[in-house]
């Protein structure tokens, strides 16, 4: 009789000890995510050379060479240092801190000559473009360069009078195949550059920069670059 009641006792206490344990289970929450932006940093200086991307002292992205991205990297939203460093040294060319909010997303574009390289930052609106449009941005960045038009080859004004470091957001556009002038902006009558075939997709959102220099050569010369953000 003793040794059935202590049999009882004890699965008693196990059962008691097994519903507990299932209670904290059914408790526990899942921690929550740290929150995130999206940040691109653009290699824009003509005359720099490769670089190194740190993110509060951690390495995000190595030798990034002119006019390449690194294409959207997540990193935590709040206050974030960003360096961008010589490659493979610890010498700091650009240095910020960011305010970056969550599931928001940014361009970092490192420009100007070396001699005085800067960062410029544009929070990038990525909402969908309507059907049969595509969204374009024009940002300035070749730093010798005069305020140009960007125009249709009949001289029709796309994006009018931007300087250097400037910058026309997000523009809808019609998706096809254009051939497009870089022209001075004083007359709009001086083609500096030309910019043919280019492709613009349906719900696809750019972002083209004036790279290189105006009368550069080889890799510095006056040119376009285009980013495919979405």
């Amino acid at each position: 009789m003793f040794l059935r009641k202590m049999l009882f006792i004890m699965l008693a206490f196990i059962t008691v000890i097994s519903l507990a344990a299932c209670s904290d289970d059914n408790n526990t929450t899942a921690p929550t995510p740290t929150p995130k932006a999206n940040v691109m940093v653009v290699h824009a200086s003509p005359d720099a050379p490769g670089v190194d991307l740190l993110v509060d002292n951690a390495v995000a992205g190595t030798n990034l060479t002119f006019p390449n991205n690194t294409g959207y990297l997540q990193v935590n939203a709040g206050t974030r240092n960003v360096k961008v460093n010589v490659t493979g040294t610890s010498t700091t060319v650009i240095q910020a801190n960011l305010n970056l909010m969550e599931n928001k997303s940014y361009s970092v574009f490192a420009v100007n000559q070396v001699s005085a390289i800067e960062a410029l930052v544009f929070e990038d609106n990525l909402s969908n473009p309507a059907s049969g449009k595509a969204h374009v941005r024009f940002i300035h960045l070749s730093p010798n360069a005069p305020a140009v038009n960007i125009t249709l080859t009949d001289g029709t004004i796309v994006f009018g009078n931007v300087p250097f470091k400037g910058s026309v957001d997000f523009t809808p556009l019609d998706a096809a195949t254009y051939n497009l002038q870089v022209r001075d902006a004083a007359t709009n009558q001086t083609v500096v550059l030309e910019l043919p075939n280019i492709t613009l997709q349906a719900g696809k959102i750019y972002t083209v920069f004036a790279k290189g220099l105006l009368g550069g050569s080889g890799s510095q010369a006056l040119g376009a670059q285009i980013i495919v953000n979405k």
